[in-house]
Order: structure tokens, then C-alpha cells, then sequence
């Protein structure tokens, strides 16, 4: 069984990877590029993704972009479970419906309930662990064929999205567009606290920021900047969560420039202050 390694890098990847994962309250969050799929046979495990507390549960195949910072905060039981991790480049190219990409983009988390599937699922995540633990490149095709097909189960149980041409406007992209796409998001998720923008993001991937900002939008459904500032948010609610740092020192640390900026995308995002935000999320770390 794998258990986190604190001493590992910011931002390293993990791969094409299915392993059986030990849970252990986490000194710190991870964040890697990848999608990261939970599955659980029993128990549960709670995590502080973004700012907000997520209770993942035995029965439910979840789903979340690994690169919002996440921690495990508890859990229940002596128990483990199966974790995949599905690099983002490939996941963008294989043009899943956006009501899959979309809220993952967005730091969301997706479940399943998967029902009588459970025994399925289960053998299945097993069956990836053994053949991508062997060399070769036929086991792992079958593996990320397999993976895709699994994703698009999961997305055929979601709500459909009522942006209308999402996905048309995905399936034109060709595969330069959707890597500037990943590198822009890997640029905001790597440096989001700091004096981030469209123009140098557009300069980084040698784009106009007018094709920049559209061609993200098509990809993500929704605006660099917004992205840019949910980041921020996120980052905020989880020192509001966990820290007992001033307001203000948490506004500068999340990436704002003022602390009426912060306090006004704050509210709008989360419909309260950041004071009403602390007072009604302190998280306690502990071992159900």
C-alpha cells in the first residue's frame, strides 16, 4: 500500500498510476496535474480540498482535478482504497462531455454512486493496478482505453451542462490548442499567489491573449481571469480553514493585490466575508 510523502515536490507527477492508497492525516496539501479518481470498498475519508471540506464515501467512485490543493483531514477505520491519477493532457484529449471537464476544471468534486457496479469497479481498479505495474505498452493502451471508457460512464450519469456548444466548439480543437490549454492551467495552478495575468499567461504559451482567452474558454467554460481568482479563493478559504493568520495577511498570501479586492471576489464567490467564512469552517484534523 502507498501512503503520502511529505518531502515530495510540489507539482510532481505521478503519472498513469492505479495503486492501493493507505489513508494517514496529511501534514500538508499535495498537488499534482493529473485527475485523480477515488475508490472506496469501505469506510470513508475526508479531505480539505480548495477551502471545503469533501467527504469521500464507501460505494462512490469520485472524481477531482489534483491539482487543487487537497489533504486528507480524517478518515474512517482501518482501511484502504484504490487511487488512480490520469495525467491532464491526456485527459483533455480525449474530448469527455463538458459536464465532466468543466466542473473538474473548476475544482469540483464528482461522484458516483456506483451501486451493484461496487464488485465491478472494484476488480476493475484492480486489474489496472497489475497491468500498469507490468512494462509494456499494450497492457498500459488497454489500461488508458479502459480509463476513458470508465470516465465516460461517470459523465453520462452527470447533469448536462447548458452551455450549448461547449462541446462542439471542444471536438475543433486540435491537439497544439489543448496543450497551450494545459499549460496555461498548469501556469495558474503553480503560481496563482502571484502577480498573475492574462498578458504575461498568453506571452508564457506564445499566444495573442485574445486567441488565449478563448481558446481556454472553450476548453474550460470559463474565463482565464475567473480561473485565476477561484484559485485565489480557494487557496484563501483553506488559510481561513486551517490557519489563525490576520485577514489581511491572507489576502496578499492568496494572490490579491487589496484587501477590498479580495473581500469583494470573496463574497461574490462564496456569499459571505471572509471572517463569516472562518468562523463557519474551522476544520479540526482527527482520526474518526
Amino acid at each position: 500500500m502507498v501512503k503520502f510523502d511529505p518531502q515530495r515536490p510540489d507539482f510532481s507527477p505521478y503519472g498513469f498510476t492505479c495503486v492501493r492508497w493507505a489513508p494517514s492525516p496529511m501534514p500538508r496539501p499535495d498537488h499534482h496535474n493529473e485527475i485523480e479518481l477515488n475508490l472506496l470498498h469501505t469506510g470513508s475519508v475526508t479531505y480539505l480540498l480548495g477551502g471545503q471540506k469533501v467527504r469521500v464515501e464507501a460505494g462512490q467512485l469520485n472524481a477531482f482535478w489534483a491539482a487543487i490543493p487537497h489533504q486528507i483531514i480524517a478518515y474512517s477505520g482501518d482501511i484502504e482504497y484504490f487511487v488512480a491519477t490520469i495525467p491532464l493532457a491526456w485527459f483533455l484529449q480525449c474530448k469527455l462531455p463538458s459536464r465532466l471537464t468543466e466542473p473538474l476544471m473548476r475544482g469540483e468534486v464528482l461522484s458516483e454512486t456506483v451501486g451493484p457496479r461496487l464488485p465491478l469497479d472494484l476488480a476493475m481498479f484492480a486489474q489496472w493496478q497489475d497491468d500498469l505495474e507490468k512494462e509494456g505498452h499494450e497492457a498500459r493502451s488497454i489500461v488508458m482505453l479502459e480509463m476513458e471508457a470508465r470516465l465516460a460512464r461517470l459523465a453520462a450519469r452527470l447533469p448536462e451542462t447548458t452551455a450549448k456548444n461547449t462541446r462542439a466548439s471542444r471536438l475543433s480543437l486540435q491537439k497544439g490548442g489543448l496543450n497551450k490549454v494545459e499549460l496555461m492551467a498548469c501556469i495558474v495552478a503553480q503560481r496563482y499567489t502571484e502577480p498573475l495575468n492574462v498578458a504575461g499567461i498568453s506571452q508564457e504559451v506564445d499566444l495573442h491573449p485574445n486567441y488565449a482567452m478563448n481558446l481556454f474558454k472553450k476548453v474550460f467554460g470559463t474565463t482565464l481571469v475567473d480561473y485565476i481568482t477561484h484559485h485565489r479563493i480557494s487557496h484563501a478559504q483553506r488559510l481561513l480553514a486551517t490557519t489563525d493568520e490576520k485577514i489581511v495577511e491572507i489576502a496578499f498570501a492568496s494572490g490579491f493585490n487589496s484587501v477590498s479586492r479580495f473581500n469583494e471576489a470573496f463574497r461574490r464567490a462564496c456569499g459571505c466575508t471572509p471572517r463569516e467564512y472562518r468562523n463557519g469552517h474551522v476544520v479540526a484534523e482527527s482520526i474518526e
